[in-house]
């Protein structure tokens, strides 16, 4: 249930400009602010089976647009490579301490890029 959750709000980060104001306001109360759907019904005016509606309609929008255009497994394999990369940058600059300041630029640089990809 945990790996769902994650996962959903994975896609909500990449995804949730893409949905409407409604559906980001009750999924961030519901997913974000841990809120019940009664707590959610009774500050929006809604039923509660309406906001559980709107919650699963945004949710399943989310999953289609990442069938459509992968982007949340794309961001991952990137992750990855750059880990990769800045631990072969590590390994090469212990080994040729004489280069260490562009073996440093280059981990700046790769560190940078990982850590705008995790925003």
């Amino acid at each position: 249930m945990f790996e769902k959750n994650l996962r959903l709000v994975v896609l909500f980060d990449i995804y949730g400009a893409l949905l409407t104001e409604d559906q980001r306001n009750m999924f961030g109360l519901y997913y974000n602010e841990d809120l019940s759907l009664a707590e959610i019904a009774q500050s929006t005016g809604l039923s509660r089976q309406g906001v559980r509606y709107a919650i699963k309609h945004a949710e399943e929008v989310l999953v289609s647009y990442e069938e459509k255009l992968g982007l949340s497994k794309k961001l991952a394999a990137i992750s990855e490579n750059l880990e990769t990369a800045a631990g072969i940058a590590n390994a090469l600059k212990e080994r040729y301490t004489n280069e260490s300041s562009e073996f440093d630029r280059l981990l700046s640089y790769i560190t940078c890029a990982g850590r705008l990809i995790k925003e």
